[in-house]
């Protein structure tokens, strides 16, 4: 997952992030906090190409994938799906589509498919052209130096994600640097880019200050913008875990990289507080099949795209 100014794979979290920013995508999932139905039908059955998709399907061959990946979810094998394994199933979808996009941009990256990707290929796939920044040289005009910054920025993660030091970054090394959330060798280096960029006064701790950036109240204003304030609940009950005022380094990595888990958990609470008809905290198979609809509009199913992957439904998997 690409992080600071790169947003990318949180577009897996829902369907149609693809074209919309992610926070644009939640915020149509879940306006005000709350959840809209009509939302992941629409995901489900937005392109062209996934409608087709869903049609091929008999109602037949429909039921038993679904029944297949149920099947999946139910690690215990006690023929109940509950909020923890809903929550597990839908982390492991976002971490497999995550992958499987590096894949393909893997390929797309490599113009001479030799099985690397250069930093020349990259800044050609990424801007048409290759770039190349002084390191020590500030440029007068603002935009250009925020551009320089960002672009040397990639290239330290392009450079740690390189491992054996080749000339390029192997399909694992690339993983590393599109997702370093999810690899554990670019963990220290997650946490000190973002220590550089938000850590002013060079404590090792991020304040709240420093957390909200370069925000100063407008001093004819009787309180913080409703925005301010979302930030500031954040920081104090999502990031500050130990509640001291600042954010160490471990909950700094819980800011700077975006944690599915809270999604995962919110969209597994949903689908028991719609889908559990004898209120025992659990779907069976049968409340499952009586509310196929809702499970296929669900990131449960990835808006039933699991249904057409292998990987998901298929029995040897």
């Amino acid at each position: 997952m690409r992080l600071g100014p790169r947003p990318a794979a949180l577009g897996l979290l829902l369907l149609c992030a693809v074209t919309a920013g992610a926070g644009d995508a939640e915020e149509l999932h879940y306006p005000q906090g709350e959840h809209r139905s009509e939302y992941d039908r629409e995901a489900l059955l937005g392109g062209q190409e996934e409608v087709d998709e869903y049609v091929k399907l008999t109602p037949e061959e429909q039921h038993k994938r679904l029944k297949s990946i149920i099947k999946k979810i139910d690690l215990d094998s006690d023929g109940f799906l509950t909020e923890s394994e809903l929550s597990s199933w839908i982390q492991m979808s976002f971490k497999h589509y995550a992958m499987q996009e590096a894949k393909q941009q893997f390929v797309e990256y490599d113009k001479n498919s030799d099985g690397s990707v250069s930093w020349d290929e990259y800044n050609i796939q990424m801007y048409d052209r290759v770039i190349d920044f002084d390191e020590n040289t500030a440029l007068d005009d603002a935009e250009e130096e925020s551009f320089r910054q960002l672009h040397l920025k990639d290239k330290k993660r392009f450079e740690k994600a390189n491992q054996d030091s080749g000339p390029g970054l192997n399909l694992e090394e690339f993983i590393a640097f599109e997702h370093p959330e999810e690899v554990d060798y670019m963990t220290e280096f997650v946490i000190q880019e973002a220590l550089e960029e938000h850590d002013k006064n060079g404590d090792g701790f991020v304040s709240l200050e420093e957390f909200l950036g370069d925000y100063r109240r407008d001093p004819t204003a009787n309180e913080d913008p409703e925005w301010i304030l979302v930030e500031k609940d954040r920081f104090l009950n999502d990031y500050d875990k130990d509640t001291d005022g600042r954010l160490d380094p471990q909950e700094l990595l819980s800011w700077v990289v975006p944690n599915n888990q809270g999604i995962a958990q919110e969209e597994a609470l949903q689908l028991l507080m719609n889908m559990d008809l004898n209120s025992d905290r659990k779907l069976s198979e049968a409340e499952i099949l009586e509310n196929q609809d809702l499970f296929l509009t669900s990131e449960a199913t990835d808006y039933g795209r699991q249904l057409h992957d292998e990987y998901f439904y298929h029995d040897e998997l």
